[in-house]
This record gives C-alpha cells, structure tokens and sequence, in this order.
C-alpha cells in the first residue's frame, strides 16, 4: 500500500475502532459485547497459531539458550565469587561458632536466674579510656540500659555499667580495683565483700572472722538494695586461698573468677531482675571427683622356696 492521504485516513481509523473495541471490552468484563467474536476469532486462528508456534519455537529457544548461556556464564562466575568468599570466611566460622556457644551459655544462666537481659557485643576495651579495666557495649540508653545494671555473660559475673550514652554503655569490670561487691558463700551463707586486683585473683573480706572456709568453696554475688548495682545469685568464683586466722574481724579469701576478663565477647546486660533471689542455682554443676585407682600387690610364694633348716645343693 502506498502512502497516501487515504491509507493514513484508514490507519488512524482502524487505530481508533481497536481502541473503541478495547475500551468496551475491559468496562464489560465478563458480560463484554465482544467476547463472542473473540472466542470465534480463538477457534479460527488458534490451529494456525498453534501450528505457527511449533514451527517457531525451536528457533526462539535457540534464541533464548544463546541470550541464556550469558547469563548462565555470569551466575556461574557470580557462584564462584561466593565460594570464595565463603572460604576466606572460614576463619571467622569458627568465631561464629564459639560466639553462638557464649551466647547459649549466657542465656542458660539467665533462664536459671530468671534475669530479664539484653544482649550485647563488646567493641572496645579500656586501653581506650585509661588505665582501668573497663569494656565499651554496643547498646545504650536506646536500648534501655541505665547506669548501675549487672553486666554478666555464660560464665558468671562481668562487672556494672559505669556510664551511658544513647548507643554505647562502659562497663568497670569485676576484677578492676575500684570494683567491689557483696559476696555470699555457697552453703554457709557467709557474707563478704569481693574486691578486684587487676589480674589477680580477687580478695575477699568475710564479715565472719572465724567462718570455716576452705578451698574449692564457691560464692554468687549477695545483691543489692532495689538489685542495683548488683542483682543476688550471679556467680562470682572459686575460693583458690584462705588466709589463716588471726583472731582478725574478717577473714580474707582469694578468689578465681568464673569469668576470664581478657576474653569477653559476648555479655548480657540484666535489664529485670529476678522476682525472687535465685540463690545458688546458676553456680554450675560442681565436678566430679576423680576417683583415686587403688593398687593391690599380691605376692605367690615361689614352690621351690627352701624350707628351714634345709640346705639344697647342687648335684
């Protein structure tokens, strides 16, 4: 066809009869007036389409492998990216999994205690801010931490929170010399005060100066009023030490702590204390003595032995 005045006059009325026929179609839903025609215009064209279909496919499916095949190329390469990346994180895996094993261990204690905690990672270190033994937490005032909280993680007590911004919170460790905490022995119920010495063990003065202590004894933290800073039944340590008596008011006892300060990581913040002091129930399970193996020497008199006031001699 050429073009003419006439044939562009067609096309912009065949162009607007689709346009009137679509517009119809779509507001009549269902019920459209043009449904039947459509349905007949299916039945006559549709063998055609199917058989033109068939015809084509094979080709565009040619087609779409070669488009395909790039693709392919490049999830491949994309893989491949992500295998290594995953194998240079295996270093780090093994960090995942001992951080997923504080974790369990610190939400074991707070299930036991019944302490209502709040999760945190440790991001500095008090080399930072001075020369005390402090931590730096990656949660703050946002997260509902206030100054004077408990700060424990899976093996026993961290130390309190000392200062408070709205993302970070410090933390004065256990083992700081300006930390102290009231202490109640395993048992006996003995009453003290724990004090830090840096990376030592911690000292103990007990109220009772003639209380029966011995090595191997355990204490938890006695808590205090309103459970700040301290909330009751955390564990503190192991006695290592008793100093004999004197006859003093006190009695001082060297304590190991649970919880090794130079390799914290993942800690908890005790947000809601217990309804009632848990007592000792969080202290872990005591170990089991290993039994001492008994040897029995059982001595076979020997059948050639001589009898008394006989000489054997050679023949």
């Amino acid at each position: 066809m050429r073009d003419t005045r006439e044939s562009r006059l067609l096309l912009v009325l065949l162009i607007a009869v689709a346009f009137a026929l679509i517009t119809v179609d779509i507001r009549g839903g269902e019920d459209s007036p043009v449904d039947g025609a459509r349905q007949a215009a299916a039945a006559v064209f549709g063998p055609i389409e199917d058989s033109v279909s068939s015809a084509v496919n094979p080709v565009g499916n040619a087609v779409s492998a070669v488009r395909d095949s790039g693709e392919r190329h490049d999830r491949l390469a994309e893989l491949e990216k992500e295998n290594s990346a995953l194998k240079a994180r295996l270093g780090s895996d093994d960090r995942n999994s001992s951080r997923l094993k504080q974790l369990d261990k610190m939400l074991k204690i707070a299930g036991q205690g019944q302490y209502g905690i709040k999760g945190a990672e440790v991001i500095a270190i008090g080399a930072a801010q001075g020369f005390s033994w402090t931590i730096t937490l990656d949660v703050g005032a946002n997260d509902g931490i206030q100054r004077d909280m408990t700060v424990l993680n899976g093996d026993g007590l961290v130390g309190r929170v000392t200062t408070v911004g709205p993302n970070t919170a410090t933390v004065l460790l256990a083992n700081d010399p300006d930390f102290t905490v009231g202490t109640r022995m395993e048992a006996t119920d003995e009453l003290g005060f724990a004090s830090g010495q840096g990376d030592r063990p911690l000292r103990v003065e007990l109220l009772n100066g003639k209380a029966e202590v011995k090595k191997g004894d355990r204490l938890v933290t006695f808590g205090s009023q309103a459970d700040k800073p301290f909330v009751p039944g955390v564990p503190v340590g192991v006695v290592s030490r008793v100093d004999p008596s004197g006859g003093d008011l006190t009695r001082t006892l060297y304590v190991t702590p649970y919880v090794s300060f130079t390799k914290l990581d993942i800690v908890g913040v005790v947000v809601q204390a217990p309804k009632k002091d848990p007592r000792d129930t969080v202290l872990p399970a005591k170990p089991k003595p290993t039994p001492t193996p008994t040897v029995t020497v059982t001595v076979t008199p020997s059948a050639t032995a001589p009898v008394d006031g006989e000489i054997q001699q050679e023949q």
